[in-house]
């Protein structure tokens, strides 16, 4: 349809003056994405992986990271499998078991077994080659999340971190790259990874404000509106699912009957290239 704006009856137009006022604050987006939306792989014999990003042989250029996260993997090793030495390069490895226990041995000299409770960064710098495993004798599956943050410092020695997180509810700091913080050290400056853990159907503590922030559910349920206000609409993420935060999105989570655990990722910055 066209619409004639021509002067009429001998009228003289004159042009108009833009409207002044400020600009329009952009809103901010919590986009849930359910466990069983993520890529499906058996990378090897024993071994099931779910993951949220392209990852390996699944590219999907619409979903390559979000803020500087690049990759979080939900993984199972059954009893004796595990990876065969692999090499990585500048990329901070964050590791969080869920159940079981996951024997870690690289070819810098340093070995770890992470079990639940404890987390560990691993902060690949200029090269390494490691390999993953069940721990020996276990008899259960190792059941974990693992997450590929970019680091802002590229070419470093390796390096590995462990640290036993502290029980009971509240706000944990686990990893950090900002100077003073007391977490293990990521190499990027402007990122830090929290864990959340209430009670049944208890309100989250206050969390951290950034431009891009990564809610992955461990274990529980939790409820929250998409943004604060009336118009935000009423959501429920349960383990597994997770939400990719922007703004000021993803207002007053809840804690469902169960409590909930939460792994939550506070970036500044996204990936950077070149």
């Amino acid at each position: 349809m066209s619409v004639d704006s021509s002067p009429q009856d001998g009228q003289t137009s004159e042009p108009l003056e833009p409207v002044s006022g400020p600009a329009r604050k952009e809103r901010g987006r919590a986009d849930l994405r359910r466990t069983a939306e993520r890529y499906l792989s058996e990378p090897a014999e024993g071994i099931t992986a779910r993951h949220a990003f392209s990852f390996a042989g699944h590219y999907d250029p619409r979903n390559t990271s979000f803020g500087a996260l690049l990759a979080c993997n939900e993984e199972t090793l059954a009893v004796g499998a595990g990876y065969e030495a692999h090499r990585h390069t500048d990329t901070e490895i964050v590791t969080w078991v869920v159940s079981g226990a996951l024997a870690h041995r690289d070819d810098a000299g340093h070995a770890s077994v992470v079990r639940p409770g404890t987390v560990q960064v691993q902060s690949t710098g200029g090269g390494v080659v490691h390999t993953e495993r069940n721990a020996g004798g276990a008899a259960e599956p190792a059941v974990f999340l693992q997450m590929w943050l970019q680091p802002d410092e590229f070419g470093a020695a390796p390096a590995v971190g462990l640290r036993t997180v502290p029980a009971g509810d509240g706000l944990h700091l686990l990893a950090s790259g900002r100077p003073g913080d007391e977490a293990l050290r990521l190499r990027r400056r402007d990122a830090a990874l929290w864990l959340v853990r209430v009670g049944p159907w208890a309100a989250l503590p206050p969390l951290p404000a950034a431009p891009f922030r990564y809610a992955h559910v461990v274990a529980g349920s939790l409820g929250y509106r998409t943004v604060p206000g009336p118009q935000g609409g009423g959501r429920s993420a349960a383990a597994g699912d997770s939400v990719r935060i922007t703004g000021d999105a993803f207002a007053d989570p809840t804690a469902g009957e169960d409590g909930v655990e939460l792994l939550l990722w506070e970036m500044h910055t996204p990936v950077r290239f070149g």
